[in-house]
């Protein structure tokens, strides 16, 4: 029986827009191998923790650029970082950031911030030496000023987003195996919601299964469906990417937008994730029972209206709802990773 994973991911109302199509390089042998696990999906040796808060890694940035078009509601970042191959981690993983300074209150240093990585392992140049972080700049619009308040603004984000090539960034991770892609079922279907910068760990999925010469591409044969929310087409990330994987694996890769600020639901109000994914209410629901893999990150405000439609769904089939949930959660299908 076909295995199905349904990822849902949602974060930052940040909108996305289309970065530039990616250089995809080759590795030496014409593959992407050397990173592997042997099996390549035995999870038993991925990296947790590995630096920490008092012994962070000291990473150089290679690239920072703004990924959003003009009518975005938000500015987002696409920020490339070199840890020269001494800091690895798989698609899935976070990094914590600690941004420089120290606190206005107590003068005690900025506690880390976590930022869930945006590109493979192997990097955006397939090196095995970079990762790449999708953030969004977090501003607080006084309404008095007029204008973004700059004693309110987050720290990190701004520090991230400001940074320049060859600036240094103090890190710490990788952190979780939550997101983690199960491989080992190379028919397993991959169902991925996201909002706002919560699309980062599906690029590395994406980029893993359809860009890259990996043992985990070259046997995949199941169905990756991406769903992704956002405000507005100029908000669309990595949309040249999630096309050019559509062109070139349409039987493989699967791509849903709900844009709030452009189309109307069913009902005739904003299309917000949970209306769209409500759309394939049934079809989810089918994945689900067949075994999918259900994973929600990022702001939790998506949560009760995918947890209402699965409900609906489960009562209408005659099923328990906290029951099948229940059986979720002890196969393992179901993980949170939410704020």
């Amino acid at each position: 029986m076909k295995t199905a994973i349904l990822t849902l991911c949602v974060a930052s109302a940040a909108a996305f827009a289309p970065a530039s199509k990616p250089a995809f390089s080759t590795a030496v042998n014409g593959k992407q191998d050397f990173l592997e696990a042997e099996p390549y999906y035995d999870q038993s040796t991925v990296p947790v923790n590995v630096y920490k808060n008092k012994a962070p890694f000291t990473g150089k940035v290679v690239s920072t650029k703004r990924i959003v078009g003009p009518k975005a509601t938000g500015e987002t970042c696409h920020i490339i970082i070199d840890h020269d191959g001494d800091f690895p981690y798989w698609e899935g993983q976070s990094w914590g950031v600690i941004p420089p300074g120290n606190r206005e209150k107590d003068g005690k240093p900025h506690s880390v911030r976590l930022y869930s990585i945006a590109s493979s392992r192997y990097g955006d140049d397939m090196t095995g030496k970079t990762g790449s972080l999708c953030v969004r700049r977090a501003t607080y619009w006084c309404p008095e000023l007029k204008a973004d308040d700059p004693a309110k603004k987050g720290i990190c984000s701004n520090f991230l987003c400001d940074t320049k090539p060859g600036a240094e960034v103090k890190m710490t991770g990788p952190a979780g195996k939550v997101m983690l892609m199960p491989e080992e079922d190379p028919n397993t279907d991959y169902i991925m919601v996201a909002t706002g910068t919560g699309i980062a760990p599906y690029r590395g999925f994406i980029r893993r299964l359809f860009f890259e010469d990996t043992p985990a591409a070259g046997v995949y044969k199941g169905e990756a469906w991406l769903f992704l929310g956002v405000a507005n087409s100029d908000a669309l990330l990595y949309d040249d990417e999630f096309q050019e994987a559509k062109k070139n694996y349409p039987d493989n890769f699967r791509l849903d937008y709900a844009l709030s600020r452009e189309q109307n639901n069913a009902k005739g109000g904003k299309m917000y994730i949970q209306d769209k994914v409500e759309e394939y209410a049934d079809e989810v629901f089918s994945k689900l029972e067949g075994g999918a893999h259900i994973y929600f990150c990022g702001l939790k405000g998506m949560m009760p209206g995918i947890q209402d439609m699965l409900k609906g769904v489960a009562e209408k089939k005659g099923l328990d709802y906290n029951e099948w949930l229940k059986g979720l959660k002890a196969k393992k299908q179901w993980h949170v990773e939410v704020y």
